[in-house]
């Protein structure tokens, strides 16, 4: 696979992977992401949507997949909502967890394509803007 996957081509591995089903209490595959990393691989996952809170995101999904090929530099990422093939199918960003994953577990993060839509990519940094440890000098003087 190309390095340089287009959005479409993106969206459309994320598409495939979408499976909405019900668990007893759980809905699975609702979502689904594609990456594609520097060496040009492509990691896909699912989201598992919990009702105790302990589901996990289709990105982290994929990015665990990564993690466990021994890659850990994320080029490019898209998440898609379709849980019916006969409803729209929506390009979502990144929730908090997700960018936060990203940012903890990825190589040069900062610098991630995050895409929006067909037309639209946005680096994590404009989505995850500040990232930095405060400078010492940035220090509030507490004197008491």
């Amino acid at each position: 696979m190309s390095k340089d996957i287009s959005n479409i081509d993106l969206i459309n591995l994320a598409t495939e992977v979408t499976q909405s089903k019900q668990i007893g209490d759980c809905q699975v595959g609702q979502v689904g992401c594609a990456l594609v990393t520097d060496k040009g691989t492509v990691f896909r996952g699912v989201c598992l949507d919990t009702g105790s809170g302990l589901g996990f995101c289709a990105e982290r999904t994929a990015i665990s997949q990564m993690i466990t090929d021994k890659e850990y530099k994320i080029k490019k990422i898209v998440a898609v909502w379709n849980d019916n093939p006969d409803k729209d199918l929506y390009v979502l960003p990144p929730c908090g967890v997700c960018r936060h994953y990203m940012f903890m577990l990825s190589e040069d993060a900062l610098d991630i394509d995050v895409v929006l839509g067909s037309e639209k990519t946005v680096k994590l940094k404009e989505l995850y803007p500040e990232s930095d440890w405060p400078h010492k000098e940035e220090a509030l003087n507490k004197k008491g």
